[in-house]
């Protein structure tokens, strides 16, 4: 009798368990569903509201977080260099309700068969299978900011991420340097000086080389400046970036830590803001550097006020014209350059003014 109750309970909640699996594949397959409609009415919309402008060419752009600084930036660059050849390029995403990650919005575009499509992608089975997709379809992909090495994606446009570490590293040195001169001017510290600790930010889902090159030109920097194992150590701490917010948290915790990093060095532009807020809200301003990644208004702003030691500067319109450019390319010609590498620059203390200044005479 207890096996046959022992046998039903069993069996009942393997049928739950299998209901429960049903259940969420079916309410995933309903939200591409349901998103790739709504992307379709929206594009019957868009013709409809566009038959006075035909354009030549419908392009997207997919990004993890189309809301940011960042992203806006490189979308209006590839927007105003498409306007110029009657090409309307879309950022998927932000017409549609609800969040979709990258490889559902790639879903919707590849269903869409829209003209091309530009991806922030990354080196997942996943997403290089979708890139291999919509090729077989006549679509042609670039991969922005993040690659997808071995799909059949069109071409990359990037940045240099070894000059960057370079960047860091030098920026670092400096600060080493400062802290040298800190030790000599009180010259009991000198018997026992204190090993600068950096952290590095990176993203826990991020399957990106581009991380690593950072790191390695940062390193190779320090070594060749002559900079001793005894003056620095470089952690690297991963930053759970699901969302805002747990981005928030994982950089809060660092503060919440009894050892403190003496520079923390981010990868990204939410990571730049997290650091600084946290910097401000744990007084911890001038104890710890950061050096951040991007030059939003908030960010300069930061420098200005000491609380970011330096940040690196891309040419994000810069990167969107290459987008255009690589796709115009493929149409006109049948190829074009794998690579394509966006401008840096630094900003700190000592350029921030000619740097802002150099923004209102653009106005």
């Amino acid at each position: 009798m207890g096996t046959q109750e022992s046998s039903d309970k069993s069996s009942s909640k393997f049928n739950k368990q299998n209901l429960l699996l049903i259940i969420t594949v079916l309410f995933t397959l309903a939200t591409l569903v349901v998103g790739a409609l709504v992307f379709r009415f929206y594009m019957a919309d868009f013709r409809k509201a566009s038959d006075v402008t035909q354009y030549d060419k419908y392009y997207v752009m997919i990004t993890d977080n189309y809301k940011s600084d960042f992203w806006q930036s490189i979308y209006k660059g590839a927007f105003d260099a498409a306007q110029k050849e009657n090409i309307y390029v879309d950022l998927l995403g932000q017409n549609l309700a609800g969040d979709y990650s990258c490889e559902q919005l790639m879903k919707i575009a590849i269903a869409s068969n829209v003209d091309g499509i530009i991806v922030f992608a990354n080196e997942s089975d996943e997403m290089t299978q979708l890139i291999n997709d919509a090729d077989g379809k006549g679509i042609p992909v670039v991969t922005l900011y993040g690659d997808s090495t071995h799909s059949k994606r069109l071409s990359f446009i990037g940045v240099g991420s070894y000059n960057i570490g370079r960047e860091y590293g030098r920026q670092i040195f400096n600060i080493i340097k400062e802290k040298r001169r800190e030790d000599f001017i009180e010259s009991a510290k000198m018997g026992h000086r204190k090993t600068m600790q950096i952290a590095v930010l990176v993203n826990t889902d991020a399957q990106d080389s581009g991380q690593n090159i950072i790191i390695s030109g940062l390193q190779e920097t320090l070594d060749q400046e002559n900079a001793t194992n005894s003056e620095f150590a470089i952690s690297i701490v991963p930053v759970d970036n699901k969302n805002p917010f747990s981005v928030e948290e994982s950089i809060r915790d660092i503060f919440l830590k009894k050892s403190i990093p003496d520079v923390i060095v981010c990868l990204n532009e939410l990571n730049t803001v997290c650091a600084y807020q946290a910097v401000v809200d744990f007084n911890k301003v001038g104890d710890v550097n950061i050096l951040g990644y991007y030059n939003s208004e908030s960010i300069v702003s930061a420098i200005e006020k000491n609380i970011v030691y330096a940040t690196i500067s891309i040419d994000t319109p810069q990167m969107g014209e290459y987008c255009i450019e690589a796709l115009s390319d493929y149409y006109e010609f049948g190829n074009t350059s794998e690579y394509f590498t966006a401008d840096v620059t630094l900003i700190n203390k000592n350029n921030v003014s000619d740097y802002l200044e150099s923004e209102e005479n653009d106005e």
